[in-house]
């Protein structure tokens, strides 16, 4: 079963993700913040992340920076309420970029996009 891991700083949010996207599916675990993120990167092998970038602490930016590091092909989709980011250059690091909404259709096909190609590309991979 596919793995996501959503990183945001507000409870609502992680409850409404979670909940939306175990009924797509998924095993959806979850971190309110980018310590705790890194910290089940790395002992939940989780085989995407969603994550904000306004957050107390580190910001989504600098924990991006982190998760590249540890697992550099682990897709990430930056989800944030502000659109203003998505020119900032080191959102480049992402995967995508989506402005955070109550409708979760386009982050739903987003994930499905970002599993598929990794699902393809593995296949390509295979002997």
């Amino acid at each position: 079963m596919t793995k996501i891991l959503v990183v945001d700083d507000e409870e609502s949010i992680r409850i409404l993700f979670k909940e939306e996207l175990e009924e797509e599916g998924y095993k959806v675990i979850t971190a309110e913040n980018g310590i705790k993120a890194l910290e089940m990167i790395k002992r939940e092998k989780p085989d995407l992340v969603t994550l904000d970038i306004k957050m107390p602490g580190e910001d989504g930016l600098e924990i991006l920076r982190e998760i590249r590091e540890i697992d550099y092909d682990l897709p990430v989709i930056i989800c944030s309420a502000y659109s203003t980011f998505k020119s900032k250059f080191s959102t480049v690091a992402a995967d995508y970029y989506l402005v955070k909404s109550s409708e979760l259709n386009e982050l739903k096909k987003k994930i499905k996009e970002v599993l598929d190609k990794i699902e393809e590309s593995d296949s390509k991979d295979s002997p």
